[in-house]
């Protein structure tokens, strides 16, 4: 089922490239960015219902990408895609406030149940954190 908005943000275009192609029929809408400015002004002009971004994306804070987008845009559902597994690196991005955390080598299995996750209010994070 097509629905919302999804904004994908990865410095890596292969990356984003097959993310897009996994989200295609879920996103009525999805949009990639690949830096810190282009997402800001994608949140400003498209109103997305869902951000998934690269913990590692460059931020323009000493903060990650997780904090900035929590801070500037509260009411937006963040999911963070990472290559770090640690439980320390789950608790920084979970006590920003994001509704979820996906590992990027389990995106294929994880994405899509947590995109329809978080849109039904809820958190969603990957089962091999360790």
């Amino acid at each position: 089922m097509r629905k919302g908005r999804i904004i994908l943000a990865d410095k890596h275009s292969n990356m984003l490239a097959g993310i897009r192609r996994l989200l295609e029929d879920e996103a009525e809408t999805v949009l990639m960015v690949a830096d810190e400015a282009s997402l800001h002004h994608a949140l400003e002009t498209h109103s997305p219902d869902v951000v998934v971004a690269d913990l590692s994306l460059p931020s323009s804070t000493r903060r990650n990408i997780a904090w900035v987008l929590k801070t500037n845009f509260p009411k937006i559902k963040v999911i963070i895609l990472s290559i770090h597994d640690e439980k320390a690196v789950l608790d920084d991005v979970m006590a920003a406030g994001v509704e979820g955390f996906v590992l990027k080598h389990r995106a294929v299995i994880d994405l899509i149940p947590a995109i329809r996750g978080v849109l039904q209010g809820g958190k969603y994070i990957s089962p091999d954190i360790t």
